[in-house]
């Protein structure tokens, strides 16, 4: 059954490691016969959430704030699979991504489709704990979407400079993930 992925890479480095592991989901699921698309939040107009619960207490759940998110909920609630690309950074995900996190706030009390999330995540560290803050904070917010599940994760550890997870086998895992929907 073919099915809608979109991955959302949120390094603020373009061909960095962790934009190259979305690369490859994307590669992997296209070869699967899946619908793939890629988001770059560092090409979105993106503030943060101000906590205002707008988006909860409204008929529509729209966000107030006037930035490019709002064009990105209906693709992002009509897909089957999400994953996340980001960089880890002091042991947790990327602030661009916890932003983006915050801002999908209006898909909460909406009927979503995606049941499946993945994780491509990469450090410059190498301990094998440096994973888990990223983990749990993309876990916690799967956690408010109760038909969504955690289904893979890629940890490439030991990558700093660009282009040094290709010296990895990382990138075959992102695709064989991929190609694994």
């Amino acid at each position: 059954m073919q099915k809608k992925v979109i991955v959302i890479s949120s390094t603020p480095r373009k061909g960095g490691n962790s934009d190259l592991l979305a690369d490859a989901f994307v590669k992997g699921s296209t070869e699967a016969g899946h619908i793939a698309e890629k988001i770059n939040i560092r090409d979105i107009n993106l503030k943060f959430c101000e906590g205002c619960f707008a988006c909860q207490k409204s008929k529509d759940n729209l966000c107030p704030i006037k930035d490019d998110m709002s064009s990105y909920l209906p693709r992002l609630q009509d897909a089957d699979v999400l994953a996340f690309a980001t960089p880890v950074y002091f042991f947790d995900m990327c602030g661009q991504l916890k932003t983006f996190l915050d801002r999908l706030n209006p898909l909460y009390p909406r009927q979503n489709k995606f049941t499946d999330i993945y994780l491509l995540a990469t450090a410059a560290e190498a301990e094998t704990n440096t994973m888990e803050g990223t983990i749990k904070g993309v876990s916690g917010w799967i956690e408010c979407f109760k038909q969504s599940s955690l289904k893979g994760v890629v940890g490439a550890l030991g990558v700093i400079d660009v282009g040094d997870i290709n010296k990895t086998d990382y990138i075959d895992n992102a695709y064989e993930l991929g190609k694994s929907i």
